[in-house]
C-alpha cells in the first residue's frame, strides 16, 4: 500500500449526465494510462486494491462509476446475498452505454498531463466484457480482459481488434464453460496480437482477492503475472 500516493475523483461528461472517475497517480505523477473497469461489485475494495498496485508500478488509473445511470456509486459486498443483488443491478446496466462511458474515459485520460506513453485497458468480469468490447471500437495501446463472459459469443468481432489483447480465463467457470473458451482460442489462432491465458484449475472471478467466494490465490497469481508481463511489453512505464 502507498502511503502517499495521490488519488482524486474527476468528473466527466457524458451526453445525457456526468459519471465520476476515480484517479490514482503514481509516486512519479506520470506514466501510461490504464483505464480499470469494474465488476459488477462496483468501483470497491478489490478494483481500488489493483488500482493502488497498477500505480505503484508507475501507472496513472482511472476507474470510472460505470452504473451511475441505476445506483450512482455502487458499491456491493462479496456476499451471496451481495452478489445477488450485484447480478440484478448488472441485468438492467447497458453494455453500449457503458462501452460509450470508457471510451470518454480513455479520451478523458489522454487529455490528462499525467499521462503519456499510451492507454491501455484492463477490466474484470463484467470490465472484461465491456473493455473488449470497447477494444473492437476504440485505438489502445493494449487490452486485458479477465473472464468477460461476453467474449465467447463475439469471437467475430476479434478482427476488428487492433491492440495487443490478453483473454484471461478458468478453465472451471461455472459462467463461461470450456467448450466457450475453447471456442476463443480457436478464434484467435493465427492472430499475433491476442494472448488467450487459461488457468485449468480456476473459476470464475478466481483473481478477486476481495471475494472468498471466488478467489483462487494461485492461479490468481500465476494469470497476475502474466498480465503484468504483457502491460510490460505492450504498455512499458519509461
Amino acid at each position: 500500500m502507498l502511503v502517499d500516493m495521490r488519488t482524486r475523483t474527476d468528473r466527466i461528461t457524458a451526453h445525457d449526465g456526468s459519471f465520476d472517475a476515480a484517479v490514482w497517480l503514481p509516486d512519479a505523477e506520470t506514466g501510461p494510462g490504464i483505464l480499470l473497469v469494474q465488476e459488477i461489485y462496483g468501483v470497491g475494495p478489490y478494483i481500488e486494491k489493483v488500482a493502488i498496485e497498477l500505480a505503484s508500478r508507475g501507472y496513472v488509473v482511472a476507474a470510472p462509476d460505470l452504473f451511475w445511470r441505476l445506483e450512482p456509486h455502487w458499491i456491493a459486498e462479496h456476499t451471496p446475498e451481495g452478489t445477488a443483488a450485484a447480478i440484478e443491478l448488472s441485468q438492467r446496466f447497458d453494455v453500449a452505454q457503458g462501452v460509450a462511458d470508457c471510451a470518454l474515459t480513455v479520451s478523458h485520460l489522454r487529455r490528462l498531463p499525467e499521462v503519456r506513453d499510451g492507454v491501455g485497458a484492463l477490466g474484470f468480469c463484467l470490465g472484461g466484457s465491456v473493455d473488449y468490447m470497447l477494444a473492437t471500437q476504440f485505438e489502445l495501446d493494449a487490452v486485458l480482459s479477465f473472464y468477460g463472459s461476453a467474449v465467447p459469443d463475439a469471437t467475430g468481432l476479434m478482427e476488428r481488434i487492433a491492440a495487443p489483447l490478453l483473454l484471461v480465463f478458468g478453465g472451471d467457470d461455472p459462467y463461461i464453460p470450456r467448450e466457450r473458451v475453447a471456442a476463443v482460442e480457436k478464434a484467435a489462432e493465427g492472430r499475433p496480437n491476442v494472448v488467450v491465458h487459461v488457468e485449468e484449475e480456476a473459476g470464475h472471478a478466481f483473481h478477486n482477492s476481495e471475494s472468498p467466494m471466488f478467489h483462487q490465490p494461485e492461479p490468481a497469481a500465476r494469470a497476475w503475472e502474466v498480465a503484468l508481463a504483457f502491460l510490460e511489453e505492450h504498455l512499458p512505464v519509461r
